[in-house]
C-alpha cells in the first residue's frame, strides 16, 4: 500500500511540473510573439519601402517598359545602352569631380573645426557649434536662393566680387562648365561641413583629457596635441565620415538640381550619376535604362567602399608592424 502511495505521489509531482512547464513555455511563446509583433511594424515597412522598390529594380534592369505598355524582356541591353552612351560616363565624370571638390575639403576642414570647438578656452561654444551645424538643417528652398544670389551670372553678384578683389574676370557660374562646379561644389562644402564637424567633435569628446594633461606636462604644444594625439584616436571617425562622404558625393543630386533650376537635366557640364537616373525615368519613360543606371551606380558604390576600407586596415596594418 505505501508503495502505492509513493507512486500516486511521485506522479501527481510529475504532473504539476509537466504543467508548470507548459505554463513556461506558453509564457514563452507569448513573449516571444509579443516582442515580434512590436519590432513587425519595422519589418513590414521596411519590406513595402526599401525591399520591395529594390528587387523590383533589378528585375526592371533587364526589362523595356515606359511604365504604361507591358514589360518586354531585353537582357543586358539596357546595360548596353547605358555603358555605350557618352552622357552616362560624362555623368561620372561631373560626380567624381564635383564629390571630390566639394567632400575632400570638408573632411579636412571638419577635424579643425571640431578641435576648435572643442577648446576650454573658446567662450560661446554652444552657439558655434549650433551655427555651423545650421546649413545641414536649412531648407534647400532657401539654400537655392541664397547661392543664386552668391553665384549670379552678372558682374556685380557677390562672388564675382570677391574674385575681382584678387584680379580675376567675372565669371558666368551658371552657363559655364568649371564655374558651375565650383559653384555646386561649394554648395556641397557649405551644406555638409557641419555634419562632418559634429561628428569629429564626438569623437573628440570620447578622448579623455588624461592624455592631453600629459603631453602639456611634457612640454607638446596644441598643434602637436593634435597630430600626435588626436588625429590618431579620431581614426574610426575618419573612416565613418570618409565612406558616408564618398556613397554621398556619388548620390550628389539634390545641390546641382536646385542651383540650376529647370535647366538642370538638360545641361552636360553638372549632370550627375543620380540625375542621369532621374532623367532616364521620368523624362524619357525610360525605366529598364534607369534600373540599369542604378544598379551600375550599386557596383561603383561598393567599390569605391571596398576601396576605402582595404586603404584603410592597410593603413592600420603597417601602424601595426611598425611599432613591433
Amino acid at each position: 500500500m505505501n508503495s502505492i502511495k509513493e507512486k500516486e505521489v511521485k506522479q501527481n509531482l510529475a504532473s504539476v511540473k509537466n504543467t508548470k512547464q507548459k505554463k513556461q513555455l506558453s509564457e514563452e511563446k507569448k513573449d516571444m510573439i509579443s516582442g515580434y509583433l512590436y519590432i513587425a511594424p519595422f519589418f513590414i515597412i521596411f519590406a513595402i519601402v526599401g525591399l520591395y522598390p529594390a528587387l523590383f529594380s533589378i528585375y526592371l534592369a533587364f526589362q523595356k517598359w515606359n511604365g504604361l505598355a507591358p514589360m518586354e524582356f531585353v537582357g543586358l541591353d539596357n546595360f548596353v545602352v547605358v555603358l555605350t552612351d557618352p552622357l552616362f560616363w560624362k555623368s561620372i565624370y561631373n560626380t567624381i569631380i564635383i564629390g571630390l571638390m566639394g567632400t575632400a575639403p570638408q573632411l579636412v576642414v571638419g577635424i579643425i573645426l571640431a578641435y576648435l570647438l572643442n577648446l576650454s578656452f573658446l567662450k560661446f561654444r554652444n552657439f558655434f557649434r549650433v551655427t555651423i551645424f545650421m546649413p545641414y538643417i536649412t531648407s534647400m528652398v532657401a539654400v537655392a536662393l541664397i547661392f543664386s544670389v552668391l553665384f549670379s551670372n552678372s558682374e556685380s553678384s557677390i562672388a564675382n566680387y570677391v574674385i575681382g578683389l584678387f584680379g580675376f574676370e567675372p565669371v558666368s557660374w551658371q552657363a559655364s562648365e568649371w564655374g558651375t562646379k565650383i559653384a555646386i561644389s561649394i554648395m556641397v562644402f557649405w551644406r555638409w561641413v557641419g555634419y562632418n564637424t559634429i561628428i569629429y567633435l564626438a569623437g573628440i569628446q570620447s578622448i579623455s583629457n588624461d592624455l592631453y594633461e600629459a603631453a602639456t606636462i611634457d612640454g607638446a604644444n596644441k598643434f602637436q596635441q593634435l597630430i600626435h594625439i588626436t588625429m590618431p584616436l579620431l581614426k574610426p571617425f575618419i573612416v565613418l565620415n570618409v565612406f558616408f562622404s564618398t556613397v554621398g558625393a556619388l548620390q550628389l543630386f539634390a545641390e546641382p538640381t536646385v542651383f540650376l533650376g529647370a535647366n538642370a537635366f538638360s545641361r552636360e557640364e553638372a549632370m550627375t550619376v543620380v540625375m542621369y537616373l532621374y532623367r532616364d525615368a521620368f523624362s524619357l519613360q525610360s525605366f529598364g535604362t534607369a534600373s540599369a543606371t542604378a544598379l551600375i551606380l550599386l557596383v561603383i558604390i561598393i567599390i569605391f567602399s571596398a576601396v576605402n576600407t582595404y586603404l584603410t586596415s592597410g593603413a592600420g596594418k603597417k601602424r601595426k608592424e611598425a611599432k613591433l
